[in-house]
């Protein structure tokens, strides 16, 4: 039996739901998931096998009017990855798919020569009528190769997805081992864990002015793993909040981040994290270099 393998880039906008797709189509969690927009900050490549092809899924950033340096970088980041892909998926909420980040995003597709497939996520909280009326739009504005509505919380339509995806690939030798779900350091793993956590806990603007370091992984001779972990803010006030009274919040979290990894590692894990203030990290090259972005963007 021939062998397939290629890479597949999925964009979007902001919170379309593109995390979610991968982890479906791969069938277990490779990517962190909230409901708040820019979530993912880099390149994360998920594998998915399927009748014979390896299918490598390219997890990323949010395509949108980035103005910020690590704005600029996650969405150059985003658009890198589209023209490395062998075929490219342009994932949409079905109930925001008409917005200024659609236009930016569609016009930026033009420029890049690439055909790509579209892919209409969250089909059920809009009706039949207005769905069919938006994949007419989007169709009339750019000659899409193909066109998937789907709910990928559900799995709902992600079969034809997957069926079509494995077809397309080209001919070629696997580029990961059959049980591999993704390519990512696991010290880079443990960093985007506590990330989520802290996320789906944090409010307002906070998440956004955070980032998580793994800086020590050490093997224990019983085989747990002692995981160090620092948080990064930008502010003594951000600090306080991420710590909350007597150092409660960040315990909680941590518990959280503790128990998902010790499922995903197999392994007893021992989490200690530490929050810092590091005034200016999303103007530090070395944050960039860590999270594979282009700092000169």
């Amino acid at each position: 039996m021939n062998r397939h393998c290629g890479f597949v880039a999925v964009i979007g906008p902001p919170n379309a739901g593109k995390s979610t797709l991968s982890n479906a189509l791969v069938g277990q969690k490779v990517a962190i998931v909230t409901q708040k927009a820019q979530t993912t900050r880099m390149r994360l490549r998920a594998v998915v096998m399927h009748k014979d092809a390896q299918i490598i899924l390219v997890d990323t950033p949010g395509i949108f009017a980035a103005k910020q340096r690590f704005d600029r970088a996650m969405v150059n980041e985003a658009w890198m990855g589209v023209e490395d892909a062998d075929e490219v998926l342009v994932v949409l909420d079905a109930a925001r798919a008409d917005t200024k980040e659609i236009d930016l995003m569609l016009d930026g597709l033009a420029k890049s020569k690439k055909q790509a497939s579209l892919v209409i996520n969250k089909i059920d909280t809009v009706r039949n009528d207005s769905l069919l009326a938006l994949v007419q739009k989007l169709n009339e504005r750019v000659a899409f190769k193909d066109t998937f509505l789907l709910c990928a919380l559900s799995g709902d339509g992600l079969d034809r997805l997957k069926d079509t995806l494995a077809d397309a690939m080209p001919e070629g030798p696997f580029l990961y081992p059959e049980d591999q779900a993704a390519d990512i350091p696991s010290l880079l793993l443990a960093s985007e864990v506590m990330r989520e956590k802290l996320f789906l806990r944090l409010h307002q603007e906070l998440p956004y002015a955070l980032t998580v370091e793994t800086e020590k992984w050490e093997e224990k001779k019983d085989g747990s793993v002692r995981i160090e972990q620092t948080v990064y803010v930008q502010r003594d006030g951000q600090k306080a909040i991420v710590l909350g009274k007597g150092g409660q919040t960040i315990k909680e979290i941590g518990a959280e981040a503790r128990t998902e990894l010790e499922e995903m590692f197999e392994r007893r894990v021992h989490l200690f994290t530490f929050v810092k203030v590091r005034k200016n990290w999303q103007e530090d090259p070395e944050r960039y270099r860590m999270l594979g972005l282009d700092y000169k963007v």
